[in-house]
């Protein structure tokens, strides 16, 4: 079959318009500077003014970044009643990982991360999908500790498997609009920040040298699997995993 010019434009980014939702730091930033740098127009979000301001100042000229509680229904559907039209939505928003056992977790602690990990990924689908572009794509996050839970990860477990879940049936109920997520292994991000600094190297090094690949992932890691999934044209309903091998172990 003979390409055309159309479909050679389609699988480049450059002159799409990508929102981010939690791009102003970690996994969504390096996806926010690496779509960017390849030519597309890049829209961050993030409920703390300081962070948008940092992370617009950051990126190259014409960045847009906006202030948004995305746990709270009625500012996300303000935030897509207008910020137009766009070509890929890109959920990476979550508070750092909080890991405590069953017996111990303060039920609102947990109703909290669910309402902004889970609720606000589902809200976002909810209302971007009215205004994304013929051809573009959804992309939520996901986490290997669906797959393999170790103890204290109850909440975050259960999160990351209803966010894959949620993947395809959307991608079903939307169709033919792309939906997809990406599990992530250990990566190091500012998700990890409420632990004391020594400790947080140490896990690193520790935890990068169990992995087959040899060491924990970086946000850079992560873009480009964004970047694929915006790219082609094909997945849908799919979970991406980018977890340095450490399902296998």
């Amino acid at each position: 079959m003979v390409k055309t010019e159309q479909s050679e434009r389609s699988r480049t980014l450059r002159g799409k318009r990508i929102v981010l939702l939690g791009g102003t730091s970690g996994v969504g930033f390096a996806t926010a500077e690496a779509a960017a740098r390849e030519g597309a127009s890049v829209v961050v979000v993030s409920s703390r003014k300081e962070r948008v301001d940092n992370a617009v100042s950051r990126l190259p000229q014409g960045a847009e970044g906006h202030v948004v509680d995305l746990s709270n229904e009625e500012r996300v559907r303000a935030f897509f009643s207008q910020v137009g039209e766009f070509d890929h939505l890109v959920f990476t928003a979550g508070e750092s990982l909080h890991i405590e056992n069953l017996s111990t977790i303060d039920m609102e602690t947990a109703r909290r991360f669910f309402n902004l990990r889970y609720w606000g990924a589902f809200m976002a689908a909810k209302y971007g999908s009215e205004i994304l572009r013929e051809g573009g794509s959804i992309i939520l996050t996901s986490g290997v500790a669906g797959a393999r839970p170790q103890k204290g990860w109850a909440v975050t477990a259960s999160i990351c498997s209803a966010i894959e879940a949620l993947t395809r049936a959307l991608a079903v109920e939307l169709s033919p609009l792309r939906v997809n997520a990406i599990s992530f292994g250990l990566m190091r991000t500012e998700m990890w920040n409420d632990m004391p600094e020594e400790n947080r190297i140490a896990m690193y090094e520790t935890l990068g040298k169990t992995l087959p690949i040899g060491r924990v992932g970086e946000p850079e890691d992560a873009a480009e699997a964004f970047l694929y999934l915006m790219r082609e044209q094909y997945s849908t309903g799919q979970t991406i995993v980018v977890d340095g091998g450490s399902s296998l172990v």
